[in-house]
């Protein structure tokens, strides 16, 4: 009876231990799961993520001569004192030709304030094709009071757009900016933001 209690005993701690190895398991991959996700769409552009290359990468994309339309949209959260625009609405852009759209940002407050924007592209197909070289998105950007700064973005759609079943319909693709105040104070102790 000893030995059969002994034995029980030993199958629980050993149930016990392989429950806690998987609990701790859950628990890093819920902590992964924010960065894998994020990996994830930007190398699908699943979600309307585009795709970041840099200059060598784009320098080896040929123009293709077809002409879309790419739409310009911004917006600011309500706890962000600034105004955000496209300088140009829409842009008519030859896929596979490099292209820069500029954004004003102006802080309508009286002190300094830090702001961050997030970014996607619709239809959400086209995120995988819609290149960015360069951009301010998820960069903190410090405005002065009453402060107007110019942010380019510099991208390209890819050709490789007009390839594929499902998106190479598209006529139009629409980039969307939301600024939201940053809550990080440290670009205000030394920083001027990154464009």
């Amino acid at each position: 009876m000893a030995t059969a209690q002994a034995s029980l005993s030993g199958k629980n701690r050993r149930s016990a231990i392989l429950a806690a190895l998987m609990g701790l398991g859950m628990l890093a991959l819920g902590f992964a799961a924010v960065p894998l996700y994020e990996v994830f769409c930007r190398v699908t552009g699943y979600a309307g993520t585009t795709q970041r290359v840099d200059e060598a990468q784009a320098a080896t994309v040929q123009s293709t001569g077809k002409v879309m339309s790419i739409r310009f949209d911004s917006n600011v959260n309500s706890a962000l004192p600034w105004s955000f625009k496209p300088e140009q609405a829409v842009d008519h852009v030859s896929v596979g030709a490099r292209d820069m759209a500029i954004f004003l940002a102006t802080n309508n407050s009286d002190e300094p304030v830090v702001g961050t924007a997030t970014f996607n592209v619709t239809p959400l197909l086209a995120g995988q094709y819609f290149n960015k070289i360069q951009c301010f998105c998820f960069s903190e950007q410090l405005l002065k009071p009453g402060q107007t700064m110019r942010m380019p973005v510099l991208y390209y759609v890819d050709p490789a757009i007009l390839d594929d079943p499902e998106t190479k319909d598209i006529k139009e693709i629409t980039l969307s900016y939301t600024f939201y105040r940053s809550k990080d104070a440290q670009a205000l102790d030394g920083g001027e933001g990154d464009s």
